[in-house]
């Protein structure tokens, strides 16, 4: 069940991370493994800065959304977009 979840997660993050940074986007599948890449990095992000967010399902989103906002902004600056 937690794999459902956390590719849930990874769905709609990526998917608001797409849209908060306007582009073109990289497709369903892509936009699914950054917003999991974006939960972890976000996690990481919030747990140096002592934020723990605690609220469930609805903080682990906006935790990936945050990471995955920035995987994206370190992409389109390496691929020079």
């Amino acid at each position: 069940m937690w794999l459902i979840t956390w590719i849930m997660v990874g769905l709609i993050a990526g998917w608001a991370a797409g849209k908060i940074m306007k582009g073109s986007g990289y497709g369903p599948l892509m936009d699914i493994l950054l917003g999991m890449v974006g939960a972890v990095v976000g996690g990481w992000i919030f747990n140096m800065l002592g934020i723990y967010p605690s609220g469930g399902l609805i903080a682990s989103i906006v935790v990936a959304i945050v990471g995955a906002v920035l995987i994206i902004s370190i992409s389109r600056l390496i691929k020079g977009a």
